[in-house]
């Protein structure tokens, strides 16, 4: 019986053991749920390398970029793009992103197709933004601050420090368990107790971890804020908007059981940090009407329904539409028009298109963005032709302050010209851009399109390669350079011998990072 007992103990010890082996393994994957609403104190050293940091960043950024909430609107990336390129200069000039991890570190948005109100950050310099945040922010500051919150989540290297910081409990958890699973042969009722109160200890040590991050995420954020050339009362009209949320979607947990803390902790401290006079300022800023057509852009793309899209449709012909203030009546024309789009009703589109543009003609911001719809509309009817004529229009008119190698105006006007038989005339601007910007997979794969509509196989492939190894789909790129390789081998007038010296070259390459991924899995 004693025997027995004994191999019992030590079959519940294994088990602990491979229990708290999963632990740690999973601790690899834990700031794709908890880098929204985690980080550390200022000080706290960390065990993860800037290297091995990225590449953990890299591994989590594979899946998201499969997942089919992921959306590339280059509309909605660029206008984040403007507000983002600033906070990173304001954290170089400042000296919180050291050269190190400017150079080291990816520096990517992504955007999710999500309604909730939310923004995080992943290891290696990675962000995610979902269109409920962006739908919901009423100006370039609010938005500014989260961004500017993430940011420092990030140059704090608050990431790497969390996860040194739940390395620290593993020791803890296992600790619970094996005395867990040695109380169980005289009281299995004591098990439950130790190993569950281990736990629990762990938990809010990470918790506290968590809050003081966050706090700190929060003053650095908002010291980037002015230099950047936004309004640092952002944050205390963002923090608002995060209360609001939080009535809906809050748990009831106790204050010391959160791992952010109270928004009303947090937006006093943010108060505090305004001059006096200042505080009142933050919910009177209005809304640019740039903004407000960008935020009616992600409230739509974020998958509301039928039902709501018909709504917003409709929402023109209201009897209180034409007194509503500009910014609110500009938003409300953008879904409409969108909407329609969305629905296939190209009449619709166009006439809520048409009565936006006679609305922002002023505004040289939002008439680009105008013009920008009206192509995508006509893109969607079907008349490939108006879509080209109307961004070449909008390119022409110096007073929209519109530039045609912005990457909107690319990429549309790319998806035009194919549509029109045009392909060529696409060609020499998209090359230059995966020049200077080789990890857009989007804009590799419009050049893929565009040589192969030109018959140019060999550097269709190509660009097709480079498309998948900007999204570190490693195995597919090097699919795609085989077949690179074998077309070149067999020859042909088409065949561009510069273009398969690279593509032998460009081959190595992603073979090399291929096997580096297979080894980290």
């Amino acid at each position: 019986m004693q025997k027995f007992q004994q191999k019992w103990l030590v079959a519940l010890v294994q088990k602990a053991l491979t229990a708290i082996i999963f632990i740690a393994n999973s601790i690899l994957y834990a700031p794709v749920a908890s880098a929204q609403t985690a980080l550390p104190t200022l000080g706290d050293p960390s065990d993860l390398t800037t290297s091995a940091e990225r590449r953990l960043g890299d591994r989590i950024i594979r899946e998201l970029y499969r997942d089919p909430d992921y959306i590339d609107d280059p509309v909605i990336a660029d206008y984040v793009q403007g507000i983002w390129r600033p906070l990173m200069a304001a954290a170089k000039a400042r000296g919180e992103l050291s050269p190190e991890l400017d150079e080291r570190f990816a520096w990517e948005i992504l955007l999710g197709r999500d309604r909730t109100v939310n923004a995080f950050a992943l290891p290696g310099g990675y962000l995610g933004v979902h269109l409920g945040l962006i739908g919901v922010v009423t100006t370039r500051d609010e938005l500014a601050s989260v961004l500017a919150h993430e940011l420092s989540h990030v140059t704090q290297r608050h990431i790497s420090r969390l996860i040194t910081q739940q390395s620290k409990q593993t020791p803890l958890l296992l600790g619970a368990m094996i005395l867990g699973a040695l109380a169980a042969s005289k009281n299995p009722g004591a098990t439950q107790a130790l190993v569950v109160g281990g736990q629990a200890l762990a938990m809010q040590n990470q918790l506290n971890f968590s809050r003081d991050m966050e706090r700190e995420a929060d003053r650095i954020g908002y010291g980037l804020m002015a230099p950047a050339g936004f309004a640092p009362q952002g944050f205390v009209s963002m923090f608002d908007k995060l209360q609001q949320a939080n009535r809906l979607n809050d748990n009831g947990s106790w204050p010391y059981l959160r791992s952010h803390p109270l928004t009303t902790e947090r937006m006093a401290d943010m108060h505090s940090r305004l001059p006096p006079g200042e505080a009142a300022a933050a919910a009177t800023v209005p809304s640019t009407l740039e903004h407000a057509m960008v935020a009616a852009r992600a409230r739509v793309l974020a998958n509301p329904g039928v039902d709501n899209l018909r709504q917003w449709i409709a929402e023109p012909q209201g009897s209180g539409f034409a007194a509503l203030p500009a910014s609110r009546r500009v938003g409300v024309l953008y879904a409409a028009a969108l909407g329609s789009n969305q629905l296939r009703d190209a009449a619709g589109a166009r006439a809520a298109a048409k009565k936006l543009e006679d609305l922002v003609r002023n505004d040289a911001a939002a008439h680009r963005l105008a013009k920008l719809l009206a192509a995508e509309i006509e893109l969607a009817a079907g008349d490939a032709a108006a879509a080209v004529n109307a961004l070449a229009a909008d390119a022409n008119n110096t007073s929209s302050g519109s530039s045609s190698n912005r990457r909107p105006e690319l990429v549309l006007r790319t998806q035009a010209l194919l549509r029109a038989g045009r392909a060529g005339e696409g060609t020499s601007a998209l090359q230059t851009w995966v020049a200077t910007h080789p990890r857009d997979a989007t804009a590799w794969q419009l050049l893929a399109s565009t040589w192969q509509a030109q018959g140019q196989a060999l550097r269709a492939v190509r660009a097709e390669a480079e498309a998948h190894a900007a999204r570190y789909d490693y195995a597919a790129a090097v699919d795609r350079f085989k077949a690179g390789q074998d077309l070149a081998r067999r020859g042909g007038p088409q065949v561009d011998h510069i273009e398969a010296s690279i593509i032998d070259t460009r081959l190595r390459a992603v073979e090399s990072l291929l096997r580096e991924q297979a080894a980290e899995r």
